[in-house]
């Protein structure tokens, strides 16, 4: 069954992120019943266009409000989008990733599960699979990733839950607020500031947003239609792997300018990702549509 054929109430995690917002905004225009969980701090600068279209729902903390939320959202389905992304912890940093990655995420497959709710998208990273092993974590962001995964068994073996895992490799797109490569390289462009980086040869397999949506979407179409085990796992990959110097000789050519760009200004951090993640499998129904030169593009028409 098309979920064009029957929309239901979906219930997100993360709906305030990029990766995230970008979906509500689809969902909205899919004719979803949306309902977003937030918490008390949470920007909504990314919803703005849809606050008014979809229903927001604060998270103090406590498991007891998660309990009211989905009493109040009923939802079809669940998307978990929601972490605290570090590429790099400090001592200070545990608890809060801990609290975000783990305590959070576990709390709502238990509210999911004694609401009888048995759909969940949930959101895993290529960083799991450091040097492509089947788990070697590239830090403790990833780790975090993967005991969730490790907790969810328990609940795939003794309830009839249903969970697809997208691990997502490098996201960009358009109105990203994250100081990622490209917004970095844009604001460079702008002030022609020196931009100390690495020695530029690890590779990099980037994702445009409008393929990572699609991804999700057809994971919702899978878990929709019954045609899902247990849990299954696949990657949202570009299928193209290239040099950091590459993708910025790519932006400079769509710029028609040089960056003034100092090459080895920086060490690689360490478990620096110099090959990513290539055992994945897509889902079925989907392969990514958007070329690097033509995200770069649709970046810069906004």
């Amino acid at each position: 069954m098309s979920i064009n054929e029957e929309v239901g109430t979906v219930l997100i995690t993360g709906g305030t992120g990029f990766i995230g917002s970008n979906l509500v905004k689809r969902l909205i225009d899919k004719e979803w019943n949306v309902h977003v969980i937030i918490r008390p701090t949470s920007e909504l600068v990314q919803l703005n266009e849809v606050i008014d279209l979809i229903h927001l729902h604060i998270y103090d903390g406590s498991i007891e409000s998660l309990f009211e939320i989905f009493k109040l959202a009923q939802p079809t389905i669940v998307l978990h989008l929601a972490s605290l992304f570090l590429a790099q912890h400090a001592p200070k940093d545990i608890a809060p990733m801990i609290e975000s990655n783990l305590v959070f995420a576990t709390q709502l497959i238990e509210v999911m599960v004694t609401n009888k709710i048995y759909k969940l998208i949930n959101t895993g990273t290529s960083w799991q699979h450091y040097e492509n092993k089947d788990y070697s974590p590239v830090c403790l962001y990833a780790a975090t990733k993967q005991a969730f995964e490790a907790i969810l068994q328990f609940y795939l073996e003794t309830t009839p839950l249903q969970t697809i895992t997208l691990k997502l490799f490098d996201s960009y797109g358009a109105k990203d607020p994250r100081p990622k490569l490209f917004s970095l390289l844009e604001r460079i462009t702008n002030q022609q500031d020196n931009l100390a980086m690495s020695p530029g040869e690890q590779r990099i397999n980037l994702v445009h947003i409008e393929d990572i949506v699609d991804a999700y979407f057809a994971a919702i179409e899978k878990l929709i239609a019954g045609l899902s085990s247990s849990h299954e796992s696949y990657a949202v990959s570009s299928n193209i792997t290239l040099t950091l110097h590459e993708i910025v000789s790519i932006y400079e050519e769509e710029i028609g300018n040089l960056l003034p760009i100092v090459w080895g200004g920086r060490p690689y951090r360490d478990r620096e990702v110099m090959e990513p993640w290539s055992r994945g499998i897509p889902i079925e129904e989907w392969q990514p549509q958007v070329s690097l030169r033509e995200g770069i593009r649709k970046m810069r028409q906004i």
